[in-house]
């Protein structure tokens, strides 16, 4: 008989172990933080991590040492451990911002201020707030990228670096990391890898996949670091270590699709053409799936760039939609001063504000509150779309709602057709009967129509709390729970708490595409038999 048999059951055990284990990984981060930390000369920060880290470590090390006979994960273990894995690791990750914020003296933290800034107080103090902690951590780890903190340039190095750090994980999945460093191959990690909303595999070894994707990532990592220093430092009257910082963190945002930022007013700070367009193709490669970055990269096949379903569609919306959205802001819409300073500025803005969206990315160049609730409404269904499945982007997902639309188109078709046809469909380079068809239209539409509810629902409940235009509070929404970043005005420190609590929930419940949350609430009124 196990050990945790006796007094816990053996499904708990599981999620209590896999849990712990995505716990350490995070304790882990949190240490090389307290180097940085050091390295910047920031005591306070690097106690404060100190802290977070080992309460972290004691929590989840001795959850894995506890039950760590309990059985391998199932599937719907593996939806329960997403759900509740993410929510921890968003929870624990808010320990550094709070600690940070506290243990930091005001005259320090006053120290922060840039030199030459028109303000005098430093954001940490906006982390005094545990729920502000917990809505900047959700916000990294997810990817969403919208913020507490006001003036960013004014946080210590330390939770520039956390806040980085976090999206850089979040957009490869926190699991797909412990995956690749904690698990052993054939141990329950082909369930958890499904259940962060991951399907496709580059290698018959679930274990070997991750690596594979991580091997990748860091690759690119690099290569963006170098291109947008490059760009940076032409472009920008900053010293060297300005310059590499911030490519630094803005390619580890900008890859990973989560678009926190280092400036006051993320890249709209730059007003450089040059740093947005080495930019675009910097977001549109985290919104492609890594098995097409596999076989481009291995196989030396791009021919895969247009014949996978997923990825010539992605081309096909980033085309269309800067068409479109340069059309609503440069000709449908009067051109506004404010917003953007003649045609060409709005073409710009529209090109790079399109794709932002549709990757879910959610750097701004533009001030997108002053646009009209046209142009807020095209860019909120880029938002809802968002990139590939497989990839680090949120929203439904191409081949979801490609999978919809074809559907629709189907069961449309079979009213003219004899009830004795025989009725297949094609879904990229598969041809599915009837009974296949309906099955994945039924799942598409299932989880499309859950988001949707969810988001019309919350947009609602904005309006009524903060007294928002409804065009306004969609974009809100959808940029929350599509984990992409933009933001109209309505997110900051001084917004209603109810609302920026049902943030926290919509940017969870985006990142893991509601099925596991749904399992996970199911779990805990019933548990997990059927």
């Amino acid at each position: 008989m196990s050990r945790h048999s006796s007094r816990v059951p053996a499904a708990l055990a599981t999620i209590a172990r896999d849990v712990g284990s995505l716990l350490l990984i995070e304790a882990l981060l949190m240490t090389v933080t307290v180097v940085v930390a050091l390295t910047f000369r920031e005591f306070h920060a690097a106690f404060s991590f100190l802290l977070a880290g080992g309460l972290t470590a004691a929590v989840g090390g001795g959850a894995r040492l506890r039950f760590s006979d309990a059985p391998d994960p199932r599937m719907k273990h593996g939806m329960v451990i997403a759900a509740a894995g993410w929510f921890a690791v968003a929870l624990f990750g808010a320990l550094g911002f709070l600690l940070t914020a506290y243990l930091t003296p005001e005259q320090v933290a006053a120290g922060y201020v840039p030199a030459g800034a028109e303000y005098s107080q430093s954001s940490l103090r906006y982390f005094e707030s545990p729920l502000h902690a917990l809505f900047e951590s959700m916000s990294g780890w997810t990817g969403s990228g919208l913020t507490m903190a006001v003036h960013e340039p004014s946080l210590p190095y330390a939770l520039q670096w956390w806040r980085s750090l976090i999206q850089w994980v979040g957009g490869v999945g926190v699991i797909v990391l412990t995956v690749s460093i904690l698990s052993r191959p054939g141990s329950g990690s082909y369930a958890l890898y499904r259940s962060e909303t991951r399907e496709e595999k580059i290698h018959p070894s679930v274990v070997s996949t991750v690596r594979t994707v991580w091997k990748i990532f860091v690759v690119y990592s690099v290569l963006s670091v170098l291109a947008l220093f490059v760009a940076i430092y032409w472009t920008q009257d900053l010293p060297l270590f300005d310059a590499a910082w911030q490519a630094l963190n803005h390619a580890m945002t900008g890859l990973a699709t989560g678009g926190f930022s280092v400036t006051d007013n993320s890249i709209a700070t730059y007003d450089s053409p040059l740093i947005e367009t080495v930019l675009l193709p910097v977001m549109t490669l985290g919104a492609i799936a890594f098995p097409i970055h596999y076989g481009v990269l291995n196989g030396r096949d791009p021919r895969l760039l247009l014949s996978d379903l997923q990825t010539r569609w992605l081309f096909v919306l980033l085309g269309a939609g800067v068409v479109v959205l340069s059309a609503q802001n440069a000709l449908v819409d009067p051109i506004s001063a404010a917003a953007f300073d003649g045609s060409s500025d709005a073409v710009r803005d529209s090109t790079f504000q399109w794709i932002s969206a549709l990757t879910c990315t959610g750097f701004q160049s533009a001030p997108i509150g002053e646009w009209s609730p046209g142009g807020k409404l095209v860019v909120s269904v880029a938002m809802v779309i968002g990139g590939a499945a497989g990839s680090t982007v949120g929203g439904i997902k191409i081949v979801r709602a490609y999978t919809v639309a074809r559907g629709i188109r189907w069961q449309f078709s079979r009213v003219f057709l004899p009830q004795s046809a025989v009725v297949n469909a094609r879904l990229g380079d598969r041809v599915l009967d009837r009974g296949e068809m309906e099955r994945e239209f039924s799942e598409a539409a299932i989880v499309t129509l859950l988001w949707v509810i969810l988001l019309v629902a919350s947009s609602l409940a904005l309006v009524n709390a903060t007294g928002a235009d409804y065009a306004s509070a969609l974009f809100e929404v959808a940029s929350a729970q599509g984990n992409v970043g933009l933001s109209t005005g309505i997110t900051g420190p001084d917004m209603p708490a109810v609302a920026e609590g049902m943030f926290v929930l919509n940017m969870w419940v985006g990142r893991l595409e509601i099925i596991p949350v749904l399992v996970f609430a199911r779990s805990v009124l019933y548990g997990l038999e059927p």
